[in-house]
């Protein structure tokens, strides 16, 4: 089953965030993730009014998207984040397919 993380992302620093996405693109890919939105400017419909980025990262599993995040291929992106980047950053499991 899919897992999603999302991240709504606000840039500090966009030298320092061209190089912490460059970084974090390349562990996603190697753990089996992909883009659905980046850096997308979220619509809100309800709720208080952002400015903040939306991200959202499809994985093959819930297993997969917490290895990524834990992994020596996104602990250096990791490290440039809090200097990058302020976010919130969530994970979310999907649901099954229907047969």
């Amino acid at each position: 089953m899919s897992a999603y993380v999302i991240s709504e992302v606000e840039i500090l620093d966009e030298a320092l965030a061209s190089r912490y996405r460059t970084l974090a693109a390349a562990a996603i890919a190697e753990y089996g993730g992909r883009y659905l939105a980046r850096g997308a400017e979220a619509e809100v419909i309800e709720g208080p009014p952002t400015s903040r980025r939306l991200v959202i990262v499809e994985f093959p599993s819930m297993a997969e998207a917490r290895a990524w995040y834990a992994s020596p291929a996104y602990a250096e992106a990791l490290e440039l984040r809090a200097a990058a980047l302020e976010r919130r950053l969530m994970l979310a499991e999907g649901i099954a397919a229907l047969a």
